[in-house]
């Protein structure tokens, strides 16, 4: 549970910006405040512990760092930016250092947009906690990395003076100049924090990560990193500490890297029935692996799968050059086996390494077949009904889900609104640009419509044009009958007026308009002066009421304050002062998407 938390006008945070399934669990929290809140049984969970989530809106390039203590459980954060997704974009667990199970996360935005951070124990727990949002200042101008060359040994101190990485860890820097499939062994160790070596390239002022390692093999906490240069020129390592928490004295040295095993020749629709044992090749990462080679056409679609019942599989492919193009640990579904699709760039040979994601040895089953071009989108019309079925004959995208197509055309501003249903298996849908090239999601939804697994997927067209709709299982081996509808629903709907000291009873309806997680909102607009005070109240027995108040800049909504359970469990209440003369607009809507009924909305005016 947590207070509730006013925004002032400079925070200017749009709530339903984030992703769908993290906005519905998160409240606004302004930057520079500090929360008090508490885990119990009662907050959200995504199949691991309960956690509290906030929402603040960040500028690229600005730095931040989060402190969570608590004296009933051992903390953990994370936090999700504008188009993660599912996937945090840093976490931490005791970054406080010393003997506290306290956390502190730094990072540095990478998008404008915003972000979700979310609370809670590392595993399970109850308790108080507070937390802190806090902006850190710009990050001096990082040092000019010292040269490093093969067969070179460097001692250092990691400290607070030395320059810190996007995520706020401190770290030394080193160049290293290589020539196209130069292989070297960086070993990295120290004593008073557990060490973690990265490589990369500078790209425009910034550092683009190739590789890491944390704990290399049988070292302990110290790391060994195996890496091939892709090309000629100068690569960047880093010698920094494990998400940050640590500094004193380290070890560096650069060596030849050991020279891979030979890779044996699989053909494309062949497979191998192979065994890790210790006396294996290392591969590019030096672990343990066996190394197939195979040649393959541009543009082709490749699915590699490889299965075993002794460790956990991992695949990894290569070009000629041993520059790594994708990974996978267990795509297969459920259990540990790997899947891994691919769209090979150029006709050229290839390289799978096949090995256990961490220790192990056994027997395994290695496959790669060629996969159907994936089929030419179906047109669909708006207003039309149709029903389908996912089979062995679909189209497979990258998780290897079965998949329809279909096309349509848009305009600019257009709001257009699908429908999945299916008593089969739980729905998935994905809207993207119908240009060539992989397929990139702009909008997708799971369970949108709010009954069970069936999705329904709003969204605003951001340009003319022709966009596709993918209809798909959740999960990869989903199959059976479906059905889609796809609607116009034109422009939002304008907003209305109401008059302070009024009560306007109205009802949420698919026809209404939508916030950016798919839920339905009511618009008034109201004329103030400065510092004219208002209590706003949202009360329903039928949705879990949600109030924003805004104002119009340049087209776009600025949210000024929120709040989702003020008055009661599902009502909500806004206190509120306008900073300014003039027109605001608030918003009366329900937190969770796919949601309908009656509200009666209250706008009293305040001494």
């Amino acid at each position: 549970m947590r207070r509730s938390i006013v925004l002032s006008a400079a925070s200017a945070l749009a709530f339903m910006i984030a992703a769908p399934a993290l906005a519905q669990d998160s409240v606004p929290i302004e930057v520079g405040a500090t929360v008090r809140g508490a885990i119990d049984a009662d907050d959200a969970s995504a199949d691991g512990p309960h956690f509290d989530g906030y929402q603040f809106e960040a500028r690229r390039g600005q730095r931040f760092e989060v402190i969570m203590t608590s004296e009933a459980f051992d903390t953990f954060l994370e936090v999700y930016g504008p188009s993660s997704g599912d996937t945090a974009l840093g976490t931490d667990d005791d970054g406080m250092g010393g003997e506290t199970t306290d956390s502190r996360l730094r990072f540095t935005a990478p998008v404008d947009g915003t972000y979700v951070l979310r609370a809670r124990p590392l595993s399970e727990g109850e308790g108080a906690y507070v937390l802190s949002l806090i902006q850190r200042p710009p990050a001096g101008r990082a040092p000019r990395p010292t040269g490093v060359r093969l067969g070179q040994t460097v001692r250092g101190d990691l400290g607070d003076r030395d320059p810190e990485a996007a995520d706020g860890s401190s770290y030394d820097a080193f160049s290293w100049r290589a020539r196209r499939g130069d292989r070297i062994l960086i070993s990295l160790d120290a004593e008073d924090f557990d060490p973690l070596v990265r490589i990369g390239r500078m790209n425009d002022g910034e550092f683009e990560e190739l590789a890491q390692n944390d704990d290399g093999g049988d070292t302990g906490l110290n790391s060994r990193l195996i890496y091939a240069a892709p090309d000629n020129g100068d690569y960047i390592i880093r010698a920094t500490a494990l998400n940050g928490a640590g500094a004193g004295a380290y070890t560096l040295k650069l060596e030849q890297g050991p020279e891979t095993g030979p890779a044996e020749a699989i053909e494309i629709g062949g497979s191998v029935e192979g065994r890790l044992s210790e006396d294996d090749g290392k591969g590019a990462g030096g672990s343990t692996a066996d190394r197939y080679r195979f040649h393959g056409r541009e543009g082709q679609r490749v699915r590699i799968s490889m299965s075993s019942d002794d460790f956990d599989a991992y695949l990894e492919l290569f070009d000629e050059s041993e520059t790594s193009l994708a990974t996978d640990d267990d795509g297969a579904g459920e259990g540990t086996d790997s899947r891994l699709i691919y769209t090979l760039p150029r006709e050229a040979d290839y390289v799978i390494e096949t090995r256990a994601f961490s220790e192990g040895t056994g027997d395994y089953t290695l496959s790669i077949e060629e996969m159907e071009p994936e089929k030419t989108p179906e047109a669909m019309a708006f207003d039309a009904k149709l029903e389908g079925e996912i089979g062995e004959g679909d189209s497979r995208d990258a998780s290897d889900r079965g998949f329809d197509a279909f096309s349509f055309t848009g305009r600019e501003g257009q709001r257009v609104q699908a429908t999945m249903r299916s008593g089969d298996f739980d729905t998935l849908l994905q809207l993207g640009n119908a240009g060539g090239g992989e397929f990139e999601a702009l909008a997708s939804d799971d369970d949108g419509l709010g009954e069970g697994t069936d999705s329904r997927l709003s969204f605003t067209l951001p340009a003319d044009g022709d966009y596709v709709l993918r209809a798909s299982p959740l999960a990869a081996d989903g199959k059976g009958l479906y059905s889609l509808e796809l609607v116009d629903r034109g422009p939002q709907p304008k907003a209305g007026s109401l008059l302070v000291g009024s009560t306007a009873r109205g009802t949420l309806s698919e026809t209404d308009a939508t916030a950016e997680n798919n839920s339905f909102y009511d618009a008034y607009r109201v004329t103030l002066n400065k510092d004219e005070k208002l209590l706003i109240t949202m009360v329903s027995n039928e949705v879990d009421s949600f109030l924003m108040v805004g104002e119009d800049k340049d087209g776009d909504y600025e949210m000024l304050t929120s709040d989702d359970d003020g008055l009661s469990d599902t009502h909500a209440k806004v206190e509120w002062t306008a900073p300014e003369d003039g027109t605001y607009e608030i918003r009366a809507g329900s937190f969770q998407q796919g949601q309908t009924g009656a509200y009666a909305l209250n706008v009293e005016k305040q001494p």
